[in-house]
């Protein structure tokens, strides 16, 4: 069986960023997981040398980029607000993608309406379509985040963009067990386990979206009593890591996992754990 390939978010090691690059060759890692969204790496910045230097670098090291990350939720395509000025910075998202060699963008955009009527949805629609045109002509795609909506919902917005293969998945098991409590808070609803990993499926959802998941987030997660999402090391939490990672080679996915830890006070041991947990699977 092959081994995984395992990737870094490599703001998570809270190193400087080409510091955290060395870090990252030390694990025995081979991709980094990168974050654009302001800095130095924003695409709105970085030039065409720029570009080429950090990707020259990245090589040198023996290393690959395995997915920009732009749109940590502060960008929502359901709302009419900044709608134009989002999609264009979307566009050169994918471009700086394509141009980094990974072609995948992985990103949240608003949480998808289950009602297709609604106007949100028809907004997030158009918006993913010209990014779907646009993914194609360049070479790269837009990866979404998954959390904040059911499986099913995220299958009907890749076949709205006629199954566009720019449209893509960044599945994230454990944003399925963390995204939850907050909806069901927010519905003024009792959260229930049972009747929530039925809904959102963090491993099983996987199977029925393989053919979409071009790259992945290893993160873990529970949520505690006091029904509260809570982030914590890779394979402490929910997350069934070995049926997971089954159902992905089942489909004969080859992308990355890319550890993913925003908590906790240990992030470099944390991160030393998960890739030798990853790489026992």
């Amino acid at each position: 069986m092959k081994p995984l390939k395992v990737s870094i978010m490599l703001g998570n090691l809270r190193l400087p960023p080409y510091e955290g690059m060395q870090k990252v060759v030390e694990l025995g890692c081979t991709g980094l997981h990168i974050s654009t969204d302001g800095g130095e790496w924003d695409s709105r910045v970085l030039d065409a040398q720029g570009r080429r230097d950090l990707l020259n670098h990245v090589k040198s090291l023996g290393l690959e980029i395995s997915a920009i990350s732009c749109w940590g939720g502060q960008v929502d395509l359901t709302e009419d607000k900044d709608w134009r000025e989002n999609i264009e910075w979307g566009k050169q998202n994918l471009q700086l993608a394509a141009d980094l060699e990974c072609g995948i963008w992985q990103g949240h955009c608003g949480v998808m309406p289950e009602d297709q009527s609604a106007e949100g949805w028809k907004r997030i629609v158009g918006g993913f379509q010209e990014f779907a045109e646009y993914g194609e002509k360049v070479g790269a795609c837009l990866a979404i985040e998954t959390g904040p909506e059911p499986p099913y919902v995220l299958r009907r917005m890749i076949h709205a963009c006629n199954d566009s293969k720019a449209i893509r998945v960044n599945w994230d098991p454990a944003n399925m067990i963390l995204w939850p409590p907050h909806f069901c808070a927010r519905a003024g609803e009792t959260y229930c386990k049972d009747k929530w990993i039925e809904r959102f499926q963090p491993n099983e959802g996987a199977r029925a979206l393989a053919d979409a998941i071009v790259h992945t987030h290893a993160k873990d997660g529970i949520v505690t009593e006091d029904g509260q999402g809570k982030e914590v090391p890779l394979g402490e939490g929910w997350v069934d890591w070995p049926r997971y990672v089954g159902y992905l080679r089942e489909a004969g996915y080859e992308g990355y996992f890319a550890i993913e830890r925003e908590v906790g006070d240990n992030p470099i041991g944390d991160i030393t754990k998960a890739v030798e947990f990853l790489k026992s699977l």
